[in-house]
């Protein structure tokens, strides 16, 4: 993908029914060279709503050739043969689910502020590993507040990719970006308002 260096990583909002896969099908198409991932992000819901839910989207993403990620289930990942997993600390061993998941899943791990737990991520498989809350978040708060040095430590030893999350706007993430993230996770900076307008606006900073 003849992209820019650092790329875009879209996180549903909660509510992901309704107008949302129109709403998600014009963000990709305001950034085909980079939004790269979309992760399928939902809460409190049995997995065969969540799988209706997912469905179309899963669509969405394959036509513009974006990878689908699905947050925390690896149950819900295998059943839509999705293209990888994001697990949090708490979601389970990360080598049982390699083990159960296979090698063509992509899998990601939240690694907050810590480089013990990255480095522990990146030594168990993980595909990606990522940091953060950079900034105060609308979507999923966290009292974690990792420095930007810390994606600027993680490029310069590891090959394995580093993305950003949490609280990240067009107007904040010139230093993430500087600093070394191949990805920008972002959801309320896209979804709260005009998805093309946000993701053209994030473009304008990381093309440069």
């Amino acid at each position: 993908m003849n992209g820019p260096d650092c790329q875009l990583y879209l996180i549903s909002p909660l509510e992901t029914g309704g107008d949302f896969p129109d709403r998600l099908d014009r963000a990709l198409a305001a950034g085909p060279d980079l939004v790269t991932a979309f992760q399928f992000r939902v809460k409190d819901m049995d997995q065969h709503q969540a799988a209706r839910l997912a469905e179309p989207l899963l669509e969405i993403c394959r036509a513009r050739d974006v990878g689908f990620i699905v947050n925390d289930s690896i149950a819900l990942a295998r059943r839509l043969k999705a293209d990888g997993v994001h697990l949090g600390q708490s979601d389970g061993d990360l080598r049982d689910a390699r083990e159960e998941l296979g090698s063509d899943m992509q899998i990601g791990i939240t690694c907050h502020a810590s480089r013990h737990l990255a480095m522990e991520a990146g030594e168990a498989g993980a595909d990606y590993v990522a940091f953060g809350s950079f900034f105060p978040s609308e979507t999923k708060p966290s009292e974690h507040r990792p420095e930007p040095e810390v994606l600027e430590w993680w490029s310069k030893l590891f090959e394995i990719p580093c993305v950003a999350i949490g609280g990240i706007t067009p107007a904040n993430c010139e230093p993430l970006v500087k600093a070394g993230a191949d990805f920008l996770a972002v959801s309320h900076a896209v979804w709260g308002g005009d998805e093309a307008e946000a993701v053209s606006a994030f473009a304008k900073i990381l093309r440069e």
